[in-house]
């Protein structure tokens, strides 16, 4: 199936609900393996979701029995030139960064399966939760392929030797395994995933859109700043901040002990 043909088939699924944007990587079969046309149609829908005012928070999550597998190995095989691969490496990398400079914050609702670049994903999202009952990996090295590209994501969740253990040995994690080293923010059964993404989805939604967009920039940014350039960074987001009305509203809320009413600006 070509690229175009891809994104015709629903690759991507995605429903809209109290400020939530639930997207749906919709290759069950295939353990929704990011071929280039699934990859193609979930960076249109973030593009999109970046620009909708409506949109406070954004939940990725996978149809079937598996969050995702990763790379399309079968694709991947199909073409053997240096410039087909070139490509969707490209895509992959542009879909992580996409996420991350989304204005919305990203959960990743995982279950079954998270490995190589489904790994990377849930690494790059914001935040994630888990079906306790999932395992997570980086086994690029078990068929001869490093996971170099999730690697960058995976080592920027989790510290430095529990990322090579994974990276070396290719040996799966469980969920609780995943809590403890950092890369996911909890596990639950999987009979109250949905309940606890809602949830957690529902809270961030709650709160003002220009405040969420705010941080989730400067937290990243900051991160790569020498100590004393974070500082003095991310002292004028907050003098930025401080002008907006929302702050004002959210403080005057708070002294007159009501519920703010977010404006987004």
């Amino acid at each position: 199936m070509s690229v175009a043909e891809e994104l015709e088939a629903g690759l991507v699924l995605r429903e809209d609900r109290d400020g939530i944007a639930r997207i749906t990587l919709n290759r069950p079969r295939a353990y929704n393996a990011l071929s280039l046309g699934l990859m193609a149609a979930l960076q249109s829908e973030l593009e999109k979701i970046a620009t909708d005012q409506t949109v406070k928070a954004v939940v990725i999550e996978g149809a079937g029995k598996g969050f995702c597998a990763g790379h399309d190995l079968r694709e991947m095989r199909s073409r053997t030139d240096e410039a087909f691969h070139q490509t969707v490496f490209a895509a992959c990398s542009q879909l992580m960064l996409t996420v991350t400079d989304l204005p919305q914050p990203v959960i990743a609702k995982v279950h079954g399966i998270a490995t190589a670049a489904g790994c990377q994903l849930v690494a790059t999202a914001d935040l994630a939760i888990a079906a306790d009952s999932t395992r997570f990996g980086t086994p690029g090295v078990n068929i001869g392929l490093f996971c170099s590209t999730p690697m960058v994501a995976v080592s920027r969740a989790i510290p430095r030797k529990q990322v090579m253990e994974m990276l070396l040995t290719g040996e799966m994690i469980d969920a609780e395994t995943a809590v403890a080293h950092g890369l996911i923010n909890r596990a639950v059964p999987e009979t109250g995933l949905e309940d606890a993404a809602q949830e957690m989805a529902g809270k961030i939604a709650s709160k003002s859109p220009l405040v969420l967009k705010t941080g989730k920039k400067a937290f990243y940014r900051q991160l790569e700043m020498p100590l004393a350039d974070a500082y003095a960074y991310t002292s004028q987001v907050m003098v930025d901040n401080m002008q907006a009305r929302d702050a004002a509203e959210g403080i005057d809320a708070f002294i007159e002990k009501r519920a703010p009413e977010w404006k987004g600006e």
